[in-house]
């Protein structure tokens, strides 16, 4: 007797126009303090010499005592707008990897797409996305938490998380995105120079002229990379919901 034939996997429609999607959205393009912050500590150096960003290290700029770091002059005033940057940065990104759904990365917050269960590598691609960018989040917050001058391993490995965990997640979600929007390969970019600078760093030990150049590399894209796909989320869920409204307005005049 032949076994009877098995059902489908069910397919439904990933609800893009949530409020859960609107915040997490949101939450990943809040990392664009980050510019703001850091371009008012750098202003507000106190060093025998001007912060440089291109021989400067980031982490610099969180260091909590004036004084002489790792061989170099370090004196950030504003040390602790630094350190609060990188925890929000960090929140951000934390809050996004846990309200932005699965399905609604798999179809790019595209609405009235229908998907289903049985293609599992679609699936596991928008969960390692989610994973990556709150391990980068954590990372980050590490960062803030534990400056540079603390005396701590936690903070170098709070930033190698960042940049390996945050290039890592923007190279699979561009390539999950591409076809669904345009901002695909300029998230894919981003990735591909972090990752790439990070590869960089490692095989250099960062003893290169332009330190300050080479981190910002690693770092920038992924800040960046990760705005953009917020951007991409944000505009789509805004567009969804208010054209559900203007329809639930129609249905209620008629």
């Amino acid at each position: 007797m032949s076994p009877a034939p098995t059902a489908a996997p069910a397919a439904f429609i990933p609800n893009v126009a949530s409020t859960r999607q609107y915040i997490g959205a949101w939450a990943i393009l809040s990392v664009l303090q980050y510019f703001a912050a850091e371009a008012a500590v750098a202003m507000a150096w106190a060093g025998p010499r001007p912060y440089d960003l291109r021989t400067g290290y980031i982490s610099d700029l969180g260091a909590l005592h004036c004084g002489t770091f790792s061989g170099r002059d370090v004196c950030s005033p504003l040390n602790w707008l630094m350190n609060a940057s990188f925890v929000v940065q960090g929140l951000g990104m934390l809050g996004g990897a846990l309200l932005l759904t699965s399905g609604l990365l798999r179809v790019a917050a595209r609405p009235g797409i229908r998907i289903n269960w049985g293609r599992k590598e679609p699936w596991l691609a928008a969960a390692a996305v989610r994973l990556l960018t709150g391990a980068a989040g954590a990372g980050t917050e590490v960062v803030g938490l534990v400056p540079e001058d603390v005396g701590s391993p936690w903070h170098y490995w709070g930033a190698v998380t960042y940049f390996l965990a945050g290039g890592a997640a923007l190279l699979v979600l561009g390539l999950l995105w591409l076809r669904k929007t345009g901002m695909a390969w300029f998230i894919l970019a981003c990735g591909a120079v972090s990752l790439a600078a990070v590869a960089t760093g490692g095989l250099t030990h960062m003893m290169v002229p332009e330190p300050g150049t080479l981190e910002r590399l690693m770092g920038y894209p992924v800040t960046v990379g990760m705005a953009a796909s917020g951007l991409v989320i944000a505009q789509r869920v805004h567009r969804h919901r208010k054209e559900r409204r203007a329809a639930a307005a129609r249905v209620t005049a008629a």
